[in-house]
């Protein structure tokens, strides 16, 4: 293959649009922008969701409820799936619950909570541990550890 060779896949390359040039174009006259009005101008920009100074959707509707802005989400385990996924002595830490996919990749941080029994002892790495979770991994030999 030589330079002279190339050229563009086939429909990949289509002429620019030369409006305002005749009728027979099918761009002529108002250029496709049809009849009167705001829009048909130049220089016209609405904003987005503008309904030509009626009242917006998002002003009609009512508002219900709050959002706390100091609202934190945690990644959630519960020390029975613990038991059932890793077995003695094992270290337990975000990577360790991905590769088994019980955390997905969100990036949120850690937190092990109570539900469900845990036998084995484990060594675990969160970033906060429910004070249940926390006695039954104690009473079952293992380790938390903050991060």
């Amino acid at each position: 293959m030589k330079l002279h060779d190339l050229h563009p896949t086939e429909g990949s390359r289509r002429p620019r649009k030369r409006v305002g040039r005749g009728d027979g174009s099918g761009l002529g006259r108002t250029c496709g922008r049809g009849e009167k009005g705001q829009k048909s101008r130049s220089g016209a920009k609405l904003r987005p969701f503008f309904e030509g100074g009626q009242v917006p959707l998002f002003r009609r509707l009512p508002k219900r409820g709050f959002k706390n802005p100091d609202h934190f989400t945690f990644s959630v385990v519960n020390t029975g799936d613990l038991d059932k996924h890793f077995s003695a002595n094992d270290t337990v830490d975000v990577n360790s619950l991905m590769e088994k996919g019980l955390v997905g990749a969100s990036g949120l941080d850690l937190k092990i909570l109570g539900t469900g029994e845990i036998s084995k002892p484990l060594t675990i790495k969160a970033n906060k541990f429910s004070g249940s979770a926390k006695s039954k991994i104690e009473a079952a030999g293992g380790k938390c550890e903050v991060i």
